[in-house]
């Protein structure tokens, strides 16, 4: 009887050992493994881009030559994009509480699962071996350089193939566990928003990943075998390489913003004691987002060989994705509107997003009118406008969700003080980055350049001093939400007096969740009023 009392009220981080976290199947486990390998990734990216801000820090060598500036920066965005960003929020978060959040005790197939994040784990020992001759080709692979480079494209490619199988794996995991292992009474319009985000990036994960699979091998063939793929000397078309590269890598943004998005429906209405507004509205517009992200590759072509008529029609397509991002917008706004708004740390980022991808995005529309992204093509205007898009809305988001699910998976709250302080960091360090590269960038600086001429050098010195206040706000930042698993006070089962069903369980989580699955009688946003 005493046995079975213990087991009844064990938490997912009852059993101990290096072991019991391997062989485990438990999406809990899975989804903070995923958190761990992501947020070291980050670190070591963001390690190459500080050394690569360092050399841009005054003109002329500092440092490091051309070559080796070309290979940090290879590094810097392979690491960012394959092992950071496209995981994500989806693998970490995702794997953690969508099963909660539906009511359903695992995933559909735990066991493909936890072989999903073992192929993570290979590919990034892959390109892990890959730094033995680093790549120089930048993240992209573009051909034909990269079918030609003395480097170790394969390897690289060959870790990103085996990453994309990782990506496919838990995508269609989720979209069978929505589908299939939702309560009863948890019906689509009771979906709590950040389900229905996973669910949309989840169905990008699975129809677009192939594609870019597919291109990698068909690179790594080009190179052992001499066939004529991309390579023109071998009877290939390097644009051809880019039509499939961004036939996928368009879409993955959305892998990568949708979570995000879904993060900061979840925040908004609880820390503004509201029901979120529009809740159909943005639920179906992360299906739009999903579904029109497939048409619109090809306004990263303008200045290639498209003809008129097909770069007009890729520019008004490019128009259309806005509308579904602004109803998002347009809703969190009205949200906050009257709200009784709490500016704990969860909240800072959230509104951090709503402003930073609003300028991401807005900026994205001046690139999307071919006129405009002829001259602003390959300056520093792109590269800004790049990173508020993920770096703003992903990464900012992804620290509004630890801040927000980390006392519920460990029931130890953070140190608020520190948070806020933390967060300023990052914001102003953020902005004092990447403001100069628009202007560098509207100014003509070229992206991807080694040295510059003396009239983009304050410019340059500080976006450096910005991205070392982006660092020390990040590492702190992170030090201080995974100090509160050890030194937090205890928090209770749901200190943000949220509706979810994550905060109706214990905290930490129960090993199986639920003792009985729950029935769902009301929707998840009932802030403020009645629920009925």
């Amino acid at each position: 009887m005493a046995a079975a009392e213990h087991a009844h009220n064990e938490n997912f981080l009852s059993r101990k050992g290096v072991w019991e976290w391997v062989r485990s199947v438990d999406h809990k486990r899975i989804g903070i493994m995923y958190l761990v390998a992501i947020l070291i990734s980050f670190v070591i990216g963001g390690v190459f881009a500080l050394l690569l801000r360092t050399e841009l820090m005054f003109p002329g060598k500092d440092f490091i030559d051309a070559n080796t500036y070309n290979i940090f920066f290879t590094m810097h965005g392979s690491i960012m994009i394959f092992l950071f960003i496209v995981p994500g929020i989806i693998a970490s978060f995702g794997n953690i509480f969508l099963p909660i959040q539906i009511g359903a005790k695992d995933v559909a197939f735990p066991v493909i699962n936890r072989l999903s994040f073992q192929l993570y784990v290979v590919g990034v020992i892959i390109i892990g071996f890959g730094l033995l001759s680093p790549a120089d080709t930048g993240w992209t692979f573009y051909t034909p350089y990269s079918a030609k480079s003395g480097t170790s494209v394969i390897s690289l490619a060959a870790g990103a193939f085996v990453l994309g199988f990782a990506s496919i794996l838990t995508g269609l995991n989720f979209v069978v566990t929505v589908h299939k292992m939702r309560a009863p009474g948890m019906h689509w319009t009771r979906l709590p928003l950040f389900v229905w985000s996973i669910y949309s990036a989840s169905l990008i994960q699975v129809i677009a990943t192939p594609v870019i699979g597919i291109t990698l091998l068909l690179l790594i063939f080009e190179r052992i075998f001499g066939v004529g793929f991309f390579n023109p000397e071998l009877g290939g078309d390097p644009v051809l390489f880019q039509h499939f590269f961004w036939f996928y890598s368009h879409p993955v943004v959305y892998i990568m913003i949708l979570p995000a998005m879904g993060v900061v429906s979840e925040v908004l209405p609880v820390f503004s004691r509201k029901p979120i507004f529009g809740y159909k509205a943005i639920a179906w517009s992360s299906i739009a987002i999903a579904a029109v992200s497939f048409i619109v590759w090809a306004h990263h072509l303008f200045t290639s060989s498209l003809s008129t008529t097909v770069a007009i029609a890729f520019s008004f397509l490019t128009f259309l994705v806005a509308i579904p991002t602004a109803i998002k917008v347009f809703n969190w706004l009205a949200t906050l509107y009257g709200g009784q708004i709490d500016l704990k740390t969860p909240m800072l980022y959230a509104l951090a997003f709503v402003f930073l991808f609003a300028i991401g995005g807005l900026t994205g529309l001046y690139l999307g009118a071919v006129g405009v992204d002829i001259p602003l093509h390959d300056t520093y205007f792109v590269v800004a406008h790049f990173h508020y898009t993920i770096q703003g809305g992903t990464v900012i988001s992804l620290m509004g969700a630890l801040y927000y699910w980390w006392p519920k998976v460990t029931g130890r709250m953070y140190n608020e003080k520190i948070g806020v302080i933390t967060f300023l960091l990052v914001f102003i360090g953020f902005n004092l980055t990447f403001i100069p590269q628009f202007i560098m960038g509207i100014s003509g600086m070229p992206r991807r350049y080694f040295d510059y001429v003396p009239e983009f050098a304050n410019y340059h010195f500080l976006s450096t001093i910005g991205a070392y206040i982006l660092g020390i706000g990040y590492v702190s930042a992170i030090t201080n939400i995974f100090a509160s698993t050890w030194t937090g006070k205890k928090c209770g089962d749901n200190p943000w007096n949220a509706n979810t069903l994550e905060w109706k369980i214990p905290s930490p989580p129960p090993e199986h969740n639920f003792h009985d699955i729950p029935t769902v009688t009301e929707w998840p946003y009932e802030y403020g009023r009645k629920a009925g």
